[in-house]
């Protein structure tokens, strides 16, 4: 049985089989349509999501599984003071998988090691955000080519955001990436990550502009300055409109850079921006559908021999 919790979980041959069967999944949506029949996956959110959520239901539903669970600890035995120990091993007994959200990090990876099904990490806290991660990669890969050779832009709140350090470990593995950090001082990436960075002798440049990297990217990922990790909110209304992507700033861009974004989007990209075809972030969610249905199979032992024979052996 196996569990995902980091990205850094599989390795790069690992990823480009399970993003093969996403890729095939794309294109042959029907084929897909009963794999699951049967199987169970439990949702176990302890904070609020709406894109994550729903595309781990949506993905067991078109798999032709269904789907328990709850979308709040208030709602779970959790406001009684249940352990989350204690609830994977309830989940276990009526689910055939589980995706769970916690605000506390490594809860998840709690839950893993007392669980008897595959545990999947939706995100815990400022620490990691997989299923994103792997959402970011495949978009990538696909508006790409390959995961390779680009410079890519993190914009906003690098200091909090969990897809960001998710993304920027995951990236490292590849070759020819140049990354560029842009924030305000107070949203700095995580010096373990800038550490982490320099350790692998990987280059990257901290910024403060925007205006000054836009025509050096081929990706800007942007971020939301997430009031929910302030704990001052003076800090968060002073910084949350730090960044705004609008059309003045995107003429400096180049023809084909590609715009990506984690959702939910608050004011960091004007909504003026969604016709411009560099918007790749709704395409993003569409990739994220394809990419967990994909991991769902790849747990659970489903995949089909033929597209994934080389990970099935690894697991």
């Amino acid at each position: 049985m196996r569990h995902m919790m980091n990205p850094l979980d599989f390795s790069v041959s690992e990823l480009e089989d399970l993003f093969d069967v996403a890729n095939d999944i794309e294109k042959n949506m029907e084929a897909y349509s009963h794999k699951c029949d049967g199987k169970l996956l439990a949702t176990c959110f302890y904070e609020p999501s709406t894109r994550t959520r729903l595309s781990f239901e949506t993905a067991m539903l078109r798999l032709g599984g269904k789907c328990l669970g709850f979308a709040d600890a208030s709602n779970s035995s959790a406001a009684k003071g249940e352990s989350v120990a204690d609830t994977i091993r309830v989940i276990s007994c009526f689910a055939d998988i589980c995706a769970m959200r916690h605000p506390k990090e490594g809860a998840p990876m709690v839950a893993a090691a007392n669980s008897e099904i595959p545990v999947i990490n939706a995100g815990d806290g400022g620490h990691q955000h997989p299923t994103q991660t792997l959402t970011d990669l495949l978009t990538i890969r696909s508006l790409h080519g390959k995961l390779g050779d680009f410079t890519i832009g993190l914009c906003g709140d690098l200091k909090f955001g969990r897809t960001v350090h998710s993304l920027i470990n995951a990236l490292t593995r590849y070759e020819g990436i140049n990354f560029i950090f842009v924030s305000p001082k107070e949203l700095r990436v995580p010096d373990y990550i800038t550490e982490m960075l320099n350790n692998k002798g990987i280059k990257y440049e901290e910024v403060i502009k925007l205006e000054e990297v836009m025509p050096k990217l081929d990706f800007l990922y942007m971020t939301r300055v997430q009031k929910e990790r302030f704990f001052n909110e003076e800090d968060y209304i002073r910084l949350r409109n730090f960044y705004i992507l609008d059309e003045a700033k995107m003429t400096l861009a180049k023809e084909k850079m590609h715009i990506l974004h984690p959702l939910p989007r608050v004011n960091e990209i004007a909504v003026e921006i969604d016709k411009d075809p560099r918007a790749a972030y709704f395409k993003q969610v569409q990739y994220g559908l394809y990419v967990r249905m994909a991991l769902i199979l790849t747990l659970l032992n489903m995949t089909d021999a033929h597209m994934n024979e080389g990970l099935l052996k690894k697991i």
